[in-house]
């Protein structure tokens, strides 16, 4: 989708988008977004740099194993395709299927009881189109090594998620990933795919659409047959079409009707279709933003449902588009549909809290009823810097200004655009239901990660599938007795078990009480039911009481006081308090609070809780068995001291069944690090560094039951290769100097080196044993460098011709192809074309879509000599690592017809990388990319091509 450029009459102007939303035609204003670039990292808004760690997307050299299949284990990656892939894709050929399914089905009753907020409307929905990571590839399966991730936690108050996705360059057609599909289940809420077939000017072809509404010899639709097959192997809950290509025809209209009524047809019980406001009945790309009689045949037909629900596009705020969006309700109601089927698009991309929206019209006091369509709500996270800024800012996103979703104000006639919170407008929703219930508040990230008090991980981490049901009201805090506020928090410094406890500071008055409204519930009382809470910082100036309220009056909660606060966690430092509920045997729990009283003033009272649950202790959960057929089926090893695994298992074959496993690496000495947790039964092992003189590394499984009580263990383990011998390898901040001048040479041996000799003949010194010498040359003339790299196994020499020394460099050294004019082999748009790559301008780029190579030829005008290119890819640029060029080659030339190859990668990783060459004659240079990037996508970015030589001309 791609935003009009022409602003609503109502609001402020706001600054142009590039991104992937609806577009009118032709656009106003603003530059065209690339195809370059995923949905979600839009220039300018491309601020996910930070989210996905190194380890997350690292390609492992392919190693001789010591033992099981002769593979790679490389990190699994979630799915994408085109119309044509996904008809090749079967998950018994695809290795990454099984981590790609998700493992907790979808909790299909949720409960709503009385809005908190008066002026939410009960009925309405919310369907979220989130991008879920940073771009369509290099989406990791299971999770990351690095902790600030798009933990979403707002599921309350959202009833459909689509994982929003597709680029030309990467794939059009993108399932939700497992920790996507799982975390947004444990809420109960469905999660779908996206079809999203791009605008041309952003790299669409029509042909994609054709593709996809192919009919076979027996008139069914093979793509829409793979579609109902891979939601149902991963186990989501259907499609999100968004078909925004121009070039359709009043036939390929008819057809895509046909398409979405025999997905209906095929589709499993509670999948849903779910379309965009863009195509309309005769075929072009014409957004209403209202449902017409242009459009409703994408939507309701004869009777018969088309789509299970429809996304208006963004301009109904207009004033133009104003009466067909007014008449939007009664339009599906003489179809026979509800109108909170329709969802009225609000684009928070770009502004998110801080962005002005046609409220009015939407929320009318006693208006028309529709629902609420959400693009981009991710926007919280990727304009974050860090972790604590998007918990921040998603706060406000969703409970409004005054941090507290019941108190989120009514629209302001004043200010009636103003932000106010989703839940000024929607009444959240929980899946706390069932027998019993237990949270540590989780929210499926961590710097660390504790198991039962002890901290059995230091390092970060991210697993959306195994995040709690987060608290139902964040927050609402009431304060007695006079005294201020404590402040709850979400907190990542302290944990029970996970990553994160709820946290409440402040000063604590004596006689005064802050009590925490947390968890909306329907669990019914046992007699042997107990509600209970571990707590770390318990004072005994102050109590922490738990509070309960029931179905027969709600809002009344009765507060228990614990007697007696037991020691919990290996060291004891946790405590944990419990009370039995048999006098209210029968009733049902509605809420569940926390009340934290002062007995005495306190100054910094700060309490964590790390546990809060409602159980029946007479219930007591069995520890699983141990699970069976535990295998390492793949694994890797880079410079012999890095390995990753591929491992599956069984689930346990009796006892109690299993909620989810731990995976620990237990190594020689007996010591153990938690790997991560997953409700699958599959998981990848990402990097493990080896210890010294470690031959073999356990790798220890365990079945945990729904009291986070572990059952026996099994283990499989992974044996070492020889310890290496080191590889040598090194670089100079300079390749071309003045006689007299230093170069600065900077060890990049293989991590197991131990000694260095250096070998500097010219040189001032002539050698060194440092790591990282500084050499000076007083003389001119053409040095080698020779680097012997050593430990106890063996060295390994590097000699290379690389330093020139030459009174011409006292005119100066300097990038030439500042000046050069480039060309290529493609370019997306005027906005990336190749002279973006050499304008020394670290934003802007040259981009290149479709079948490689791609070529970027720079003509220096005349013969230069030339000493070194420094080549930035697309993490210099801010896009995701995943999209560095994986493999190039760089070539010069005297006359443009005859080329030789000067510079030759084929595994690079890096964000920018620098190669230093001899002292070469050449007029023209050519950087041919063979593989754009780490993953599938096809499409070249290239931030920056310098070409560093002689200033002065030959």
């Amino acid at each position: 989708m791609k935003m009009h450029t022409r602003k609503p009459d109502w609001t402020a102007k706001t600054a142009s988008r590039t991104d992937s939303r609806p577009q009118q035609s032709p656009p106003t204003a603003g530059p065209s977004a690339s195809p370059c670039e995923s949905p979600s990292v839009r220039s300018p808004f491309r601020m996910w740099r930070r989210t996905l760690g190194t380890a997350a997307v690292t390609l492992l050299a392919v190693t001789a194993l010591s033992f099981g299949p002769q593979a790679e284990a490389a990190q699994p990656y979630s799915s994408y395709w085109y119309p044509n892939t996904l008809l090749e894709w079967s998950p018994s050929s695809d290795p990454d299927a099984p981590f790609n399914r998700g493992s907790i089905p979808l909790q299909n009753k949720r409960i709503q009881g009385a809005p908190v907020n008066p002026n939410a409307d009960p009925d309405a929905q919310v369907i979220a189109l989130s991008a879920m990571y940073p771009s369509t590839s290099g989406a990791p399966s299971q999770g990351s090594e690095s902790f600030h991730t798009y933990a979403f936690g707002f599921w309350q108050y959202v009833d459909k998620l689509v994982m929003w996705g597709g680029s030309a360059g990467e794939g059009v057609i993108v399932p939700p990933s497992a920790d996507v599909i799982d975390a947004a289940h444990k809420n109960g809420v469905p999660v779908y795919g996206t079809v999203f077939l791009p605008q041309t000017e952003h790299g669409g072809k029509i042909q994609w659409m054709r593709d996809m509404l192919k009919r076979d010899a027996s008139g069914k639709f093979p793509v829409a047959d793979k579609l109902v097959e891979s939601a149902r192997y991963y186990g989501f809950d259907g499609w999100f079409i968004n078909q925004e290509t121009q070039g359709g025809t009043a036939q390929d209209a008819a057809d895509m009707q046909d398409f979405l009524k025999y997905l209906q047809q095929i589709k499993d019980p509670g999948m849903e279709i779910l379309w965009y406001d863009s195509m309309i009945e005769s075929g072009p790309i014409r957004w209403q933003g209202a449902l017409n009689t242009q459009n409703d045949g994408f939507f309701q037909q004869n009777g018969q449902t088309v789509s299970d629900a429809m996304f208006l596009d963004f301009r109904w705020q207009s004033s133009s588009y104003l009466p067909g969006f007014r008449s939007s309700p009664a339009a599906a109601e003489a179809l026979g549909r509800s109108p909170y089927d329709l969802f009225a698009g609000v684009d928070v991309e770009a502004n998110g809290s801080n962005g002005r929206y046609n409220w009015p019209e939407l929320f009318p006091q006693g208006g028309a009823p529709m629902s609420l369509g959400l693009y981009r709500p991710d926007w919280a996270f990727k304009t974050s810097q860090n972790q604590a800024e998007y918990l921040e800012k998603d706060e406000k996103f969703w409970t409004g200004p005054a941090g507290d979703p019941s108190r989120s104000a009514a629209i302001d006639p004043a200010n009636p655009y103003a932000w106010r919170g989703i839940a000024a407008d929607i009444a959240d929703k929980s899946a706390v239901t069932g027998s019993e219930f237990m949270t540590h508040f989780g929210t499926g990230n961590g710097k660390m990660f504790a198991v039962n008090g002890e901290v059995v991980r230091e390092r970060e981490w991210s697993n959306r599938s195994i995040q709690d049901i987060l608290p139902t009201w964040r927050w609402m805090t009431r304060t007695e007795g006079g005294g201020q506020a404590l402040e709850p928090s979400l907190d990542f410094e302290r944990a029970y078990y996970g990553g994160s406890s709820l946290k409440v500071a402040g000063n604590l008055s004596k006689g005064s009480s802050t009590t925490v409204n947390l968890y909306r519930t329907q669990i019914p009382v046992d007699r042997t039911m107990e509600v209970s809470a571990a707590v770390y910082g318990i004072n005994r100036n102050a109590s922490v009481q738990i509070g309960v309220s029931f179905t027969d009056s709600p809002n009344d909660y009765v507060f228990l006081e614990p007697k007696n606060w037991q020691s919990a966690g290996k060291d004891k430092s946790w405590q944990r308090g419990s009370v039995k509920l048999n006098a209210y045997k029968g009733r049902t729990v509605a809420g569940l609070a926390l009340k934290f009283e002062g007995k005495a003033a306190i100054t910094g009272y700060e309490a964590h809780v790390g546990e809060l649950s409602l159980r029946t202790v007479s219930d007591a959960a069995r520890k699983p068995a141990a699970v069976t057929g535990l295998t390492v089926t793949e694994s890797d090893f880079r410079d012999g001291i890095y390995g990753d695994a591929r491992l599956k298992w069984n689930a346990p074959a009796a006892g109690e069944a299993a909620a989810f496993y731990r995976i620990y690496c237990e190594r020689a000495d007996g010591s153990r690090e938690l790997v991560g947790e997953t409700p699958n039964t599959v998981y990848y092992v990402p990097e493990l560094r080896r210890a010294d003189g470690e031959d073999r590394t356990k790798l220890v499984v365990a079945a945990v039951n729904r009291h986070y009580e572990a059952g026996k263990e099994s283990t499989a383990s992974i044996q070492w290769p020889a310890y290496p011998a080191p590889q040598a390898n090194f670089e100079a901040d300079r390749t071309l100097i003045a006689p007299g001048a230093s170069v600065q040479f900077t060890d990049r041996s293989s991590e197991v080196t131990t000694e260095w000799k250096w070998s500097f003949p010219g040189g001032e010194p002539a050698s060194s044993t440092e790591r990282n010498p500084k050499v000076v040359y007083p003389e001119a003339g053409e040095y080698e460098v020779t680097l012997v790299a050593k430990n106890r196994v063996g060295e390994d020499t590097l000699q290379r011709k690389m330093i020139t020394v030459t009174d011409e460099a006292a005119g100066g050294v300097s990038d030439l192809a500042r000046s050069a004019k480039a060309s290529a082999s493609g370019f997306t748009n005027a906005g990336e074309a190749p002279p973006m790559a050499v304008d020394g301008d670290d934003k802007t780029n040259w981009c290149a879509v479709g079948e490689g190579p791609h070529t970027l030829t720079l003509d220096l005008g005349s013969a230069r000599k030339i000493s070194e290119f420094v080549v930035k890819h697309a993490e210099t640029g801010g896009e995701p690592a995943a999209f560095n060029t994986r493999a190039f080659t760089i070539r010069v030339s005297g006359d443009g017809e005859n080329w030789t190859d000067a510079v030759n990668v084929t595994d690079n990783a890096a964000g920018l990388s620098k190669h230093a060459i001899p002292l070469t004659s050449a007029r023209y240079v050519q950087l041919v990319v063979d593989k754009p990037t780490q993953g599938g996508d096809t499409a070249a970015r290239i931030y920056g091509f310098e070409v560093m030589g002689l200033n002065a001309a030959e």
